[in-house]
């Protein structure tokens, strides 16, 4: 396919305010595209050059980008940077100086492998001289490109194509392009659980048929996506629900799956990026105290004290997390792996198993040592027993805990009742936080004025429509600096319409393409005719907001938009609220 072609159906995308238009684009672009192309086309509408498991990222600066945009259009940096400062988009100011360029210079057609190839070169450039390269290749790039074509190119090198695609529209379009229905959807998605990896999925789709999806298993070094528990109120509603089960510590650090293949260790991320590089002392814990050639198991890292057996607050954890001073860091504050599940073990999948067969596997294979530790737990049917180990836990620093059914298998990338989680105790108020993701932002008046934003728009993720419906107006947490940061960040990801994806009645000053998660807390769920939370986005439905809402933390690296709190998640914390809230009442 020309890549001319494909700016073509990113132009539609870029125009439409309507996810089930956006659903037909998509479907109708990957009909025309051939099974050498598909996996590219998935990347870039992704905005990845390959899944963000591998690690690899283009590493373009906004002013490389000038750079290449002025050697190529014979223009001074200056006056690029002056159009920029104008236009706020340099994917803009490519296409119009590009456009402007004398006739006499024809671009070629470009295909879309032509480009993706060349994007992958320059992503793969490092060490001295590296900069220098990258201009190089780019206005290699662009120097063949027209003026559209070079818009969508430069945005997507700056990782701003703004179009508002979700994983969920993807794989619904896959299937439709396939079969003219949705059906082959859940099978889809089950193989992107498994691999994350959803040009792969597609790229075999295009070359077997559907039945390649029934033949998608676990494999070492292909992270899988990560299960996910459920809220309940209370101890005796956990063990009504479940009956006998294991009792873990929810620890408050990260979340971790590491890949073990022979010598080789790999680690991924809760939203599956590899950060092997950042904790050499989990690595080489793993390569001294893990008992199996290859293996793929999930744990909790945190920094622990060994004096007091208490576990240091996330804020001391989360200082690990870092690209510079990693060797000093791992030696202030090493950290130690709470094994909790085993996903494979020499070549078994392990997934299939129930709980308490991966857990007996995972406990046979962990030597002792200071680095790799299982997960403390209790196995009970017992109410009581469970509030206890839970008040031990939180005494600890914990932050709750974590019930498992017993005969459960592992449901990748699922969140159901096989897992409950219940944190600090609820006293009527909200007491757990919120991850919102950032769809816009309100200019600032009185003192805000000067910054330019005074108050953001929340919204939360409705899985069934793969939309995000607005929860809050957050408008108080950060210091004077964090805010004009935020301005800074959303106003890259700005749109001048409200993004397809996006269902609120309030309407923000600046609407942002969903990308920011942030961590908030509030005083408590109150019903709400503005916010769009738990409705279906129509005029007159009361949904769900956070009342009295702040900023807890800064921007959660570790979380997609799409793995921002769900809108049933809301609604079940609003029940667990409004229960108790009657029994104190009742009191």
């Amino acid at each position: 396919m020309k890549f001319s072609r494909l700016v073509e159906y990113l132009e539609q995308l870029e125009n439409t305010s309507k996810r089930l238009e956006m659903f037909e684009i998509l479907s109708s672009l990957f009909k025309e595209t051939s099974k050498e192309e598909i996996d590219k086309v998935i990347y870039l509408l992704q905005e990845h050059i390959l899944p963000s498991f591998e690690g690899v990222e283009l590493g373009i600066a906004e002013k490389t980008v000038e750079k290449s945009i002025s050697r190529v259009t014979a223009h001074s940096e200056s006056e690029t940077h002056k159009l920029y400062s104008k236009l706020g988009d340099l994917g803009l100011v490519a296409e119009q100086l590009i456009h402007k360029k004398s006739s006499l210079f024809k671009s070629k057609e470009l295909q879309i492998t032509d480009i993706y190839q060349q994007l992958l070169k320059i992503a793969e450039m490092s060490g001295g001289g590296s900069v220098d390269k990258k201009i190089a290749a780019l206005s290699g790039i662009l120097s063949n490109s027209s003026g559209k074509e070079a818009r969508y190119i430069i945005r997507f090198v700056l990782g701003s194509l703004r179009l508002g695609i979700g994983d969920p529209t993807i794989m619904d379009s896959l299937s439709k392009s396939l079969t003219g229905e949705r059906e082959l959807r859940v099978e889809i998605e089950r193989a992107y659980n498994l691999c994350s990896d959803l040009g792969y999925v597609a790229k075999r789709l295009w070359e077997k048929g559907a039945k390649v999806l029934k033949e998608f298993k676990v494999e070492v070094g292909k992270p899988i996506r990560m299960a996910l528990a459920e809220r309940l109120p209370s101890f005796s509603e956990i063990i009504k629900k479940i009956g006998k089960c294991a009792v873990e510590t929810k620890y408050d650090g990260l979340r971790l799956q590491i890949h073990k293949d022979h010598d080789k260790v790999e680690i991924f991320s809760r939203n599956l990026e590899r950060m092997t590089h950042m904790f050499p002392d989990i690595v080489n814990g793993i390569k001294k105290q893990l008992n199996a050639k290859t293996a793929i198991l999930e744990g909790e890292a945190l920094a622990f004290n060994e004096e007091t057996s208490e576990f240091y607050p996330f804020q001391v954890t989360i200082t690990r997390k870092r690209k510079h001073g990693i060797e000093e860091m791992a030696k202030d504050f090493p950290l130690v792996l709470f094994a909790f599940d085993l996903l494979y073990k020499d070549g078994k999948d392990m997934t299939p198993e129930g709980y308490e067969k991966r857990a007996s596997e995972l406990r046979k294979i962990i030597k002792k040592g200071n680095v790799i530790r299982e997960s403390e737990r209790i196995i009970t049917d017992s109410a009581e027993k469970v509030e206890k180990f839970f008040e031990e836990q939180i005494e600890r620093g914990a932050e709750g805990i974590i019930a498992k059914r017993l005969n459960a298998e592992y449901r990748a990338g699922g969140r159901n009742f096989n897992w409950i989680k219940l944190k600090r105790s609820y006293k009527g108020e909200l007491q757990d936080t919120i991850d919102v993701v950032l769809i816009g932002y309100f200019k600032g008046r009185g003192m805000r004025a000067k910054f330019g934003i005074g108050a953001v728009l929340g919204a939360v993720y409705d899985k069934k429509s793969d939309t995000f419906k607005s929860i809050a107006k957050i408008g108080s947490g950060l210091s004077e600096e964090k805010w004009v940061e935020i301005r800074r960040l959303l106003d890259k990801s700005k749109s001048e319409k409200k993004p397809a994806r996006i269902v609120s009645l309030i309407v923000p000053d600046v609407w942002s393409v969903p990308k920011y998660v942030f961590t908030v807390r509030a005083d408590e769920i109150t019903k709400s005719p503005l916010h769009t939370a738990g409705t279906s986005g129509k005029e007159g439905e009361v949904g769900l907001a956070l009342r009295f809402p702040r900023i807890q933390n800064w921007i959660r690296e570790d979380k997609k938009p799409e793995d921002s709190t769900s809108v049933k998640e809301v609604e079940d914390m609003f029940k667990v609220q409004r229960k108790v809230k009657a029994v104190n009442f009742g009191k």
